[in-house]
């Protein structure tokens, strides 16, 4: 299936996965950022069964609620992302109200390039994408990478596009959500808002110069779970 060349741009994702953090680099500015990011394969760990990931973010926080039976790969890349702090400082760069706030470009340039051939492939689609559901954005099949976006609407008409949910946040956590800055509408080149290559390529220094109102999120970490199900031991005859 071929997406429309808007939807595409709209839910562009990139790919990433993290894990446990080591001693941070230091990149121009002086920000720190995990080492073991620029490794995506060393951030497979698999996910438990449920978790949330608390976000404390220039708004407030919310927590996710993580199911990984609705997209095992999906909640896996997730939780890596979050335990390893990919997320951490990250802007909320693109916030329509009524459709999404979208995330998951890394504030430090050698991350996105760390993770920009880390695709993942498809979960298939067994949740709605309706108000409050998380979801990978994507540029079409099998292109997952690190950008996540939280349905601020009834978004069913994802379903089958290949965007599968895998978590959900309440209502409590929405008002936080709706609540971000969404003041520059639309991305470049659709709209006046950012250019996702340049935060790729400029991380926060291009935010902070040309879109100082974006939210953004301070830190966001695993908050609790429950432990992926043992395979049951076969009895010795």
């Amino acid at each position: 299936m071929r997406y429309p060349a808007s939807l595409r741009y709209a839910l562009l994702g990139l790919a990433v996965s993290t894990q446990i953090l080591s001693a941070p680099a230091k990149p121009k500015g002086g920000a720190t950022f995990n080492k073991a990011l620029l490794k995506p394969a060393t951030l497979s760990a698999k996910a438990p069964d449920t978790y949330q990931a608390t976000f404390n973010t220039t708004k407030g926080a919310f927590t996710v609620k993580v199911t990984r039976a609705w997209a095992p790969l999906g909640a896996d890349r997730f939780y890596n992302l979050v335990k390893g702090h990919f997320y951490d400082n990250a802007s909320f760069f693109r916030v329509l109200p009524g459709f999404m706030a979208q995330f998951g470009i890394s504030a430090y340039p050698p991350v996105s390039t760390a993770w920009s051939d880390t695709k993942l492939k498809d979960d298939p689609v067994l949740e709605s994408n309706r108000r409050g559901r998380i979801s990978f954005a994507t540029a079409g099949p099998d292109t997952r990478t690190t950008q996540v976006f939280i349905s601020t609407g009834n978004n069913a008409r994802l379903d089958t596009m290949g965007f599968a949910p895998f978590g959900e946040v309440d209502e409590a956590g929405l008002k936080v959500v709706e609540a971000l800055f969404s003041g520059y509408g639309e991305g470049f080149p659709q709209g006046a808002g950012p250019d996702q290559n340049l935060i790729e390529k400029q991380g926060r220094t291009y935010l902070d110069q040309n879109f100082s109102q974006l939210d953004r999120i301070n830190t966001a970490t695993i908050a609790g779970g429950t432990a992926p199900a043992k395979a049951k031991k076969k009895a010795k005859k």
